[in-house]
Parts: structure tokens; sequence; C-alpha cells
């Protein structure tokens, strides 16, 4: 089996803030009428929302242009670094949201997650994410082009 030989991703940063942006809006006003706050919260709810979709792209650019082309091209080591990619950012993204939601009123009375947890759901959301792209016959993690 021939590696796989990558593209560059190309994105005009205007389509990454429109989408990012849009998701963020979204989960927001969903997170913010389930929290029992409504549209009071929505705001906030939407600000701590961008951390994991517009940081989450760019932890993703980070990977595909100067992690992922110093790596061998097994598929394994290239998953498995991918995978620790994504649980490092997903901390880092996680108390970026905890200390951000931690600086409005009320922060401090939210019970947050273990640091740990963060990692695991970023997993789960670039997987999600990735399942998207692969459906979409797009390059995903699942394909190997992506």
């Amino acid at each position: 089996m021939t590696p796989p030989t990558w593209q560059p991703h190309r994105e005009p940063l205007r389509a990454t803030l429109v989408r990012t942006i849009a998701i963020a809006v979204v989960v927001g006003a969903v997170v913010s009428r389930f929290s029992g706050g409504g549209l009071a919260r929505w705001p906030v709810a939407t600000l701590l929302i961008l951390w994991p979709s517009f940081g989450g792209h760019w932890v993703e650019m980070a990977f595909l242009e100067w992690i992922r082309p110093n790596l061998p091209r097994t598929r394994a080591i290239q998953s498995t670094a991918r995978f620790a990619w994504w649980f490092a950012g997903g901390v880092v993204i996680g108390l970026a949201m905890e200390l951000t939601g931690r600086a409005f009123p009320g922060g401090n009375r939210i019970r947050w997650p273990a640091w740990w947890i963060y990692g695991l759901a970023f997993i789960v959301l670039e997987l999600l994410a990735h399942t998207g792209l692969q459906l979409s016959g797009r390059a995903s993690f699942f394909n190997g082009r992506g």
C-alpha cells in the first residue's frame, strides 16, 4: 500500500470564521436553553463554545500542517499521534473555557469537570466532525486523506 499524499488545507479565513461562529451561536443557544439560563446566558455560552469550534479548528490545522508531515506515514503512528494531539489540544481548550467561564458572574459556582475529561470530549468532537466529513465524501481521519 502506498503512503497517502496529503494536500495542504486551504480555506479562506472568512469561511473558517463564518463556520465556527455559526457553530458557536447554534450550540450556545442550545446549551443556554437547556442549562436553565435561557437567552440571558446565550452570549456567554456562545463565547465559551467558540473555544472548541474556532480553537479546535486551529488545533486540527496545526496537526495537519506541522505535525503530520514530520511523522512516519504509517497509519498506526499517524493515528496515535493525532489522538494524542487531540487529547492535549482538548485539555488546553477545556481549561481555557473554564477560565473564561469563571471570569463571568456565577462561573465559580459551575461544577467544572476534571481536566482529562476535556481531552476525551475533544477527541469525541473531532471524531464526530470527521464522521461528517467522511459521510460527505471529503478527506477525513477515517479515510486517511484528512
